[in-house]
């Protein structure tokens, strides 16, 4: 737990800055006029001027607090609260690992993680412990294994089986240096596509097992490491792999990375102890919250089911479910705004108002769509045309197969409501080749 603590601690801190060196936070939230917070988030919005980037200078400060264990429980919640804040705040830059970095962080609130090596016990001696309570251990490992085995399931469709998205995400690559030609071979490309399926769906098993832990770890480094040098996908590779020491027994870490630390030996008087007894209410309520979380965890990968369609086409249930890079889609919209009463009409193209990567969202995400629609009636309606019709007429193409209409042009959007687990009738089935 010590050891997670100031990896992740580190991985927090670069996460923040990097964000503000690389460009991200000036893409995502200072460039862009309007932001696609999630729907039930829609008070949710950018700090003015240049107040995100002290937002994440302050995400890293609290970072370094949470690596050094000082004031940890308040320089954890805070990150964990921040950076919920900036997930939810846009989605146009979505992406899987952020929102397992929130779960991470919340689960990282809970634990006691500050109660050795840390600049909390100088300050509190009376904090020090040598161990935690099991349940720190498995709720990384179960969280761990539960994305792996969501995502090996989700690559298991055709354009994923087929290596048409690894080819197309392969296709922009081929000049890096000594693995660019092999990414550009097909042979390799299929490869990928079915190593990708085997890792996710055997490393958590392979974890838990401790005959093939060891061996599974390193797969596990070299998965993590390729992923991160081809795809640079921020940090998340390296919580991949210190997460997996959740895997190891204790005194296997600690015999590796904290020699110094006395190996736990508890009798029957410590088991006893105040440290380590827990009234009956106390372990019920541990259990329940642990129970409940990992029940939702298991259920909304799955929520997919309640709608009709290809989830790769519609995007019903495809956030918050573990599909990381499944599919690739292109797309372009044209809304028409036409006010019945007087008959007249007007063309908005998305990129009167958007980036280019926000108007390729709105062309290919239905959620997003749906909220442009709304800002184009709120500022119809602050020209005196309350009641505008909206329609949108557009193409998209889902990975290498032909461009078709994902949104009904004869729908009227302006009239559509947004329903979290109800399929929306305005959009349009997949036609296959």
């Amino acid at each position: 737990m010590v050891i997670f603590r100031v990896i992740f601690g580190l991985l927090l801190t670069a996460e923040a800055w990097g964000a503000i060196m690389t460009g991200w936070v000036k893409k995502a939230f200072i460039t862009p006029k309007i932001t696609f917070p999630f729907i039930d988030f829609s008070w949710l919005h950018p700090l003015p001027g240049d107040g995100m980037y002290y937002y994440y200078v302050i995400m890293g400060v609290a970072g370094v607090l949470v690596m050094l264990g000082l004031y940890y429980r308040v320089a954890m919640f805070t990150y964990a609260i921040m950076w919920a804040g900036v997930y939810f705040m846009q989605k146009t830059n979505y992406n899987n690992h952020y929102y397992l970095m929130v779960l991470l962080c919340f689960i990282m609130c809970t634990v006691p993680a500050h109660k050795y090596l840390s600049l909390d016990v100088k300050r509190k001696p009376s904090l020090k412990s040598l161990s935690c309570p099991q349940w720190c251990l498995w709720a990384f490992a179960f969280q761990m294994t539960l994305v792996y085995v969501f995502a090996a399931f989700a690559k298991m469709y055709p354009g994923w089986m087929k290596a048409e998205t690894v080819g197309i995400l392969f296709s922009g690559k081929t000049h890096y240096w000594l693995v660019g030609p092999l990414l550009a071979q097909k042979w390799f490309q299929l490869a990928v596509t079915y190593m990708g399926v085997l890792f996710d769906l055997f490393v958590g098993p392979g974890l838990l097992w401790k005959k093939t832990r060891k061996y599974a770890f390193w797969v596990a480094v070299f998965f993590h490491l390729f992923n991160s040098a081809v795809f640079q996908v921020g940090v998340f590779p390296y919580v991949g792999i210190v997460i997996s020491i959740f895997f190891f027994n204790p005194e296997t870490v600690r015999s590796i990375f904290l020699k110094g630390k006395p190996p736990l030996v508890l009798s029957k008087e410590d088991i006893n102890s105040y440290y380590f007894k827990f009234s009956e209410g106390r372990k019920r309520f541990v259990v329940g919250i642990f129970v409940g979380y990992f029940v939702c965890q298991a259920l909304l990968p799955l929520r997919h089911w309640l709608f009709n369609g290809d989830v790769n086409w519609t995007e019903e249930g495809h956030r918050i479910s573990w599909r990381m890079m499944l599919r690739i889609k292109y797309g372009t919209v044209m809304f028409q705004v036409k006010d019945p009463a007087t008959n007249e009409t007007w063309s908005v193209r998305p990129t009167e108002y958007l980036t280019p990567k926000q108007a390729g969202k709105v062309a290919s995400h239905p959620d997003m769509c749906w909220q442009f629609v709304q800002i184009l009636k709120e500022e119809y309606a602050d020209k005196g045309y309350p009641d505008v019709e909206i329609y949108a007429k557009g193409n998209v193409m889902l990975n290498r197969g032909k461009f078709q209409p994902l949104y009904d042009p004869e729908y009227n959007l302006a009239k559509a409501e947004w329903h979290h687990f109800k399929h929306s009738e305005w959009l349009l089935p997949l036609k296959q080749d």
